[in-house]
């Protein structure tokens, strides 16, 4: 199926290109989040009439993105959890909770689709967790997994 993109999409193409995709990631990934359009004709006239304006917006996110991967750039969070004698957690630590955690210390808001920990987090440590800011903005923090007896 083709598509116009709408977004600069990593690994996929840039604003304003048409691309073939397979048909459920056009119409479930893409199309879904407005990431893209079917490629009739219409669409692609009016895509080169908005195609600037998609370019500036597009440069904006990645400025954003870029200001905070500054602030948070190699910094180093600690979340408290409740573990069992051989240091496993009960459960593991989320993107979610990761989420939560950003937005109390930093005030910076990351949906949680965007945060990738490197393997996941089931036990005490220090883990690396990619942050998926912008198509080309990637920022890396580190997450410590302490016990809540050790702060208190």
């Amino acid at each position: 199926m083709k598509v116009i993109l709408l977004e600069n999409v990593r690994k996929v193409g840039s604003i304003g290109e048409i691309i073939e995709v397979k048909r459920g990631y056009a119409r479930n990934f893409l199309i879904a989040k407005k990431k893209a359009l079917f490629a009739s004709k219409e669409n692609i006239k009016e895509v080169e009439k908005i195609k600037n304006e998609l370019s500036k917006k597009d440069q904006d996110k990645k400025n954003s993105a870029k200001d905070i991967d500054d602030k948070l750039k190699n910094k180093e969070y600690t979340i408290k959890k409740l573990c069992t004698e051989n240091r496993e957690l009960y459960g593991s630590v989320k993107p979610t909770e990761i989420s939560k955690i950003l937005k109390e210390i930093e005030n910076v808001e990351i949906n949680p689709s965007l945060i990738q920990p490197a393997k996941e987090i089931k036990s005490l440590g220090k883990f690396d967790v990619i942050l998926n800011l912008h198509s080309e903005v990637q920022s890396r923090i580190k997450i410590e997994v302490v016990t809540q007896e050790e702060i208190q």
